[in-house]
């Protein structure tokens, strides 16, 4: 065994460690960003999302600099080529409609009407491919037109219509439209599995593979909007829950199936409206936490590891997480009463944050290290703690000296 390959475990281990509730030998770094490491590289954002060699030598020559114990998912590093390829509706990207330097942008609107419901609930197979796809993908368009999907059951029916469709001229174009686009991706998947290689021989383990969302959040991110869903609990909501809880399923099966195909146990769940400043306790109560506590214990009992993100203030949510088994999830925070958050859950999670993101842009390199040390004295006592930045890592804007600091300070204060 090289030394590289003893590196890999040992931070396999820590980090295993931290999230049982395991003094490991040093509190883990792990960070879930992706476009700070682009930056830091010397490289645009732009350069990260369209040339593709440049992204990983620059991704490497990061991880190097910095040395976290784990690699962090490339979950922002999409390919612009093929986000053009498709003419995407549901994201801005920077060398395409924002700037070099400007993060990816995802374009919040009712991609489902609020009086699709029933359609939705009927068949949302059908739904999903012939009115979402081709709101949100400009070369699907032609969907559209499509008859019911259930009309080619049979194999008369099918043997009727398929043919005339794949005869349209219009379905003929947007044909060779995703084979171009299929090739432009497999590039791009070929260099993002050479980069997982090349990190795991650097001694690097990746962080996560899997990611999954709660169900409340797929309607509310990727369908109603959060207009949409925020009237839904008043105006509809029985027609809300029954939405959640046709897609909670399909959150579970996608995260099976996403740690399967990465072979890494650990699954990012990024949570967007349970924070208190989007839903009062009873909306809460009502709405989210049934959804996420059932996908949460799914996950548990396949043999995973959930790594819920707790975008927004959390605080008054702490009671309810206080439900989970003890030393089976990794919960990163965004904004949180440190000392309540230890008081209450001190003994059942593992808590990976939460720097202040403003401290890595305007702070200096002595506050960031102050802001570690008190992580460390409030949550290190028995081993659950994971250091990084209070949002998905660092941003990218953030001073270099400041997110060293940051490293320098959990190797001074954190080894055990």
């Amino acid at each position: 065994m090289n030394e590289h390959e003893k590196l890999y475990l040992a931070r396999e281990k820590r980090v295993r460690d931290a999230i049982s509730l395991k003094r490991p030998d040093r509190v883990p770094i792990v960070t879930a960003t992706d476009l700070f490491f682009i930056r830091s590289a010397g490289l645009t954002l732009a350069q990260g999302m369209y040339d593709l060699e440049k992204m990983a030598e620059g991704w490497k020559a990061s991880m190097r600099r910095y040395n976290w114990d784990m690699a962090p998912l490339q979950h922002a590093i999409r390919s612009g080529t093929v986000m053009e390829l498709l003419g995407i509706k549901t994201f801005k990207w920077p060398g395409y409609n924002l700037p070099e330097n400007s993060a990816y942008q995802w374009v919040e609107r009712e991609y489902m009407l609020a009086d699709e419901y029933d359609q939705f609930l009927k068949d949302p197979a059908d739904f999903t491919i012939r009115r979402l796809m081709p709101r949100m993908v400009t070369i699907l368009e032609p969907l559209e037109k499509l008859p019911p999907i259930a009309w080619m059951s049979t194999g008369y029916t099918l043997l009727g219509i398929l043919p005339t469709i794949a005869g349209m001229s219009a379905m003929q174009k947007l044909m060779d439209q995703l084979k171009r686009a299929g090739e432009e991706k497999a590039k791009w998947d070929r260099v993002q599995q050479k980069l997982r290689d090349d990190l795991k021989e650097m001694g690097y383990p990746l962080f996560t593979y899997g990611v999954t969302f709660c169900a409340f959040d797929w309607v509310s991110d990727c369908l109603r909007g959060m207009k949409g869903s925020m009237l839904d609990m008043y105006r509809q909501p029985d027609k809300l829950r029954a939405a959640v809880e046709l897609l909670e399923p399909m959150t579970i099966e996608m995260a099976l199936a996403a740690a399967a195909s990465g072979g890494i146990d650990r699954v990012y769940l990024p949570l967007h409206r349970g924070a208190a400043g989007f839903m009062n306790d009873e909306q809460f109560t009502t709405f989210y936490w049934p959804c996420l506590k059932r996908l949460i214990l799914a996950l548990i009992d396949k043999g995973l590891t959930p790594v819920p993100f707790f975008e927004g203030e959390y605080t008054p949510r702490l009671r309810y997480l206080a439900e989970l088994p003890p030393g089976k999830v990794l919960a990163h925070f965004d904004k949180i009463d440190r000392k309540k958050c230890k008081e209450m859950l001190g003994d059942v999670l593992c808590f990976w944050g939460n720097v202040p993101s403003s401290l890595f842009v305007t702070g200096t390199p002595e506050q960031v290290k102050d802001d570690v040390k008190a992580l460390i004295d409030t949550f290190g006592d028995n081993g659950g703690l994971i250091v990084d930045a209070s949002t998905t890592g660092p941003p990218p804007e953030a001073r270099a000296e400041n997110v060293e600091a940051m490293t320098e300070a959990v190797y001074a204060y954190g080894v055990y």
